[in-house]
């Protein structure tokens, strides 16, 4: 299960994200949980797959706000990055450095469940 220990050691402001909750920590929990499950990881992955820019900017977009939200800044912060390279774009541009940091990121958080 992931608590609030474990998350400031991964690096999210749980500070923050906790303050957006209102400091209710069993919502702010539930939350980073369900953010696990969200479908824009999947479509974020198959778009980068396809070299389709317009899907993976949709879903950078939508994960960066949620994931921001939450304040978990170590998957948030490639993902943002990821977002402003795909913005505007048509073709796919070199995100593989990004894109790999994004899912290292992701992986360490799904481990602290």
């Amino acid at each position: 299960m992931i608590t609030i220990e474990a998350l400031k050691g991964f690096g999210a402001d749980t500070e923050e994200g906790l303050a957006r909750c209102m400091g209710m920590e069993a919502f702010y929990l539930q939350l980073v949980g369900a953010m696990l499950e969200d479908a824009n990881f999947a479509k974020l992955d198959a778009a980068v797959e396809a070299k389709d820019a317009k899907a993976a900017f949709e879903a950078a977009h939508a994960l960066k706000g949620a994931l921001g939200n939450l304040a978990l800044t170590p998957v948030c912060k490639p993902v943002e990055e990821i977002t402003e390279k795909l913005r505007g774009q048509d073709t796919m541009p070199d995100i593989a450095d990004l894109y790999q940091q994004y899912k290292e990121a992701l992986e360490e958080l799904k481990a602290l469940q």
